[in-house]
């Protein structure tokens, strides 16, 4: 099936899982790759509800193999003959014991590219333990990191972890790794962890620490909400407004738009950071956010009202670029990101139910064994 896209005529066998591996695979076929995700008969496609909602599983297509039955190793590995990558998200161990580990799937298709995706790395004491994005989080030191200074640490969702550190190091793994195949011929297995991924991500505050310019503590350095020129501050109707004014001359708009009156604390001295932070807090109390919206729209300040998710979708800037499409009647990510010689297609919709297996052995050219 031809797609458009950079990955056009790249085949990819995903084995259904959670996550991470699910949204690789996704954007995988967003950029023009083909797709097929291996279902176990047990939990499908591993979704609630109506299939349209099942994001994760856009553009791809979709099959139903039994890895514990005696062909279903077999049936896999008939296709991963023809695959250009496979995507796994098992713990380590388990598609070796169901017949579909690297060993078995490099030694039919020596060009294959294997990626591998865990939360703890196919090595170490913990890796045959079970956790999650937070777990991972907590252990590279980046969940400390993030939160208001005297409070807990916050929860940045799953995205740092699963698809920040997971999913997209995969995808980068996975990719380079077949730009060596296409030179070489030879596959390899990529085994992309989300700790080493979230640690990768903190490097420039790693550096940061070891000149000691940060602090290993949360909400007293310049990009963690310590500056009171980057923080967030509630408005008059109890909305929020984001504030990045670092550069001088941006701060220098920030402030006049504020419209304070006296003298200030030097914009970089975190002796005068509290008081600065009072002021700004209560101007920014006396308008609701609309206001404030208006007073900052095409200044350099750096400021920007905080949209829900449901409201992100209208953004002027947004909207103007068609960040987010239609598909199946549900509003979503256009895929990112854009190419000009070969632009990606609008992604199409998750498989509403698996198709029969023959009918991606006849696409894929395997014979039925």
């Amino acid at each position: 099936m031809a797609a458009a896209g950079p990955l056009g005529g790249i085949r990819v066998l995903e084995l259904a899982g959670l996550g991470p591996a699910p949204f690789a695979g996704m954007l995988l076929a967003d950029l023009g790759a083909e797709v097929v995700r291996v279902d176990r008969p047990d939990t499908g496609p591993l979704r609630v509800g109506d299939p349209r909602f099942d994001l994760l599983g856009r553009g791809k297509r979709a099959i139903v193999v039994d890895l514990k039955h005696e062909t279903g190793a077999a049936t896999v590995l008939s296709l991963v003959g023809r695959a250009d990558a496979v995507l796994e998200g098992f713990r380590p161990g388990v598609a070796e014991r169901l017949g579909v580990g690297p060993a078995q799937c490099l030694t039919r298709n020596p060009g294959l590219v294997y990626g591998r995706m865990t939360g703890w790395g196919q090595s170490g004491p913990l890796a045959a333990s079970a956790g999650h994005d937070l777990s991972y989080l907590a252990a590279t030191g980046v969940l400390h990191a993030i939160g208001s200074a005297g409070g807990p640490p916050q929860i940045p969702l799953n995205l740092l972890g699963d698809f920040g550190g997971g999913a997209l190091y995969l995808v980068v793994g996975v990719l380079a790794a077949m730009q060596h195949a296409s030179r070489t011929g030879q596959g390899q297995v990529v085994d992309a962890a989300i700790v080493d991924g979230v640690a990768h991500l903190a490097t420039q505050v790693g550096g940061l620490l070891a000149a000691g310019i940060w602090r290993d503590t949360r909400g007293v350095n310049l990009l963690d909400g310590g500056a009171p020129f980057y923080s967030v501050y509630e408005t008059a109707d109890g909305r929020y407004l984001a504030v990045a004014a670092l550069e001088p001359q941006f701060y220098e708009q920030f402030v006049a738009g504020l419209g304070i009156a006296g003298e200030l604390p030097a914009q970089y001295d975190p002796a005068g950071w509290p008081r600065l932070r009072e002021s700004f807090a209560a101007a920014i109390r006396s308008r609701p956010l609309r206001e404030w919206t208006a007073i900052f729209a095409g200044t350099d300040a750096c400021v920007s009202p905080v949209l829900s998710l449901a409201e992100a979708r209208a953004h002027p800037q947004l909207a103007g670029r068609e960040t987010f499409v239609m598909v199946a009647g549900v509003a979503q990510p256009a895929p990112a990101p854009r190419f000009s010689g070969t632009p990606a297609a609008d992604p199409g919709p998750p498989p509403a139910a698996p198709e029969p297996i023959d009918a991606v052995f006849a696409d894929w050219g395997v014979e039925r064994q």
